[in-house]
């Protein structure tokens, strides 16, 4: 309790301060190692630190905490795309976390449009990551009707680190999402003919067919790479290409690998993307 009150206490100085940054981390192509895609991940400045969002992630067990990072987070997001958009550069979508807390009181349409026309940046350039225990967690049927409205109104929605929890094809059936990025762990375990390569090869047939996209997290090898290639993965994410950076370093990155609009085939940045 000590623990998470002191996070609620230093979270909240933060929002106040101005000292929330947004990290970025790449989704590229795992065959031309393009960015088609960001993912934007909290993190809190202390000094000349900078402090993972797992440091103080007790601290959005407050709703209030919660919501307020996630406005800070749309917000920062919205201006770097803005920014990216003015200079040229390839962005295609940028993923943002968001909490059960954000889902269930029902605003978040309401609050992620304000942040992104306050800046003139269209909601196609944004994706919504819901983490599997969420989507399977406490009121998981509140947050279920949650999603279904976000989709009904255009917003494109991730599925993040499927397989760490309860979610399964069927429960895809009734409340679809665009995106599903599988968790690191069968990444981490993925040999030929293993378990962990036949229920990843599987999953992406299936997605597949129900129109879903596949993002592998954790990639840390060129190793990995083909073996993910070998079974038909296409999109990846991980330290083998980059961690998350700060927006300059994400310029640069983009700048540098951004996928040009002449290689694009489809609609939707993401659909864009395989």
């Amino acid at each position: 309790m000590t623990r998470r009150l002191h996070a609620i206490r230093d979270v909240s100085a933060a929002l106040c301060d101005g000292r929330i940054e947004a990290y970025y981390q790449p989704i590229f192509r795992l065959d031309t190692r393009e960015i088609v895609g960001l993912e934007a991940l909290c993190r809190m400045r202390i000094d000349d630190r900078i402090i993972s969002a797992a440091a103080f992630h007790e601290a959005t067990s407050d709703a209030r905490v919660s919501t307020a990072l996630t406005e800070r987070m749309m917000g920062l997001v919205a201006v770097d795309i803005r920014t990216w958009l003015d200079l040229g550069l390839a962005v295609q979508h940028v993923g943002i976390n968001v909490s059960s807390e954000d889902l269930s009181g029902g605003a978040i349409a309401r609050v992620l449009a304000s942040a992104f026309e306050r800046h003139d940046v269209s909601l196609e350039h944004v994706i919504l990551e819901v983490t599997e225990t969420v989507y399977m967690g406490r009121g998981d049927q509140a947050i279920q009707e949650a999603i279904r409205a976000l989709r009904d109104h255009g917003i494109r929605v991730a599925l993040d680190d499927f397989g760490t929890g309860f979610a399964s094809l069927t429960h895809l059936l009734t409340v679809p999402v665009d995106v599903i990025k599988i968790d690191k762990t069968f990444v981490d375990h993925l040999e030929p003919d293993s378990v962990s390569a036949t229920i990843v090869e599987g999953l992406i047939r299936v997605a597949k067919k129900m129109g879903i996209r596949i993002v592998a997290e954790g990639i840390e090898s060129d190793r990995q790479i083909a073996q993910l290639r070998a079974i038909g993965c296409v999109l990846g994410q991980g330290f083998v290409f980059s961690p998350a950076v700060d927006r300059d370093a994400t310029t640069a990155l983009l700048a540098k690998h951004g996928q040009r609009e002449a290689r694009r085939v489809g609609s939707g940045a993401m659909a864009r993307a395989s």
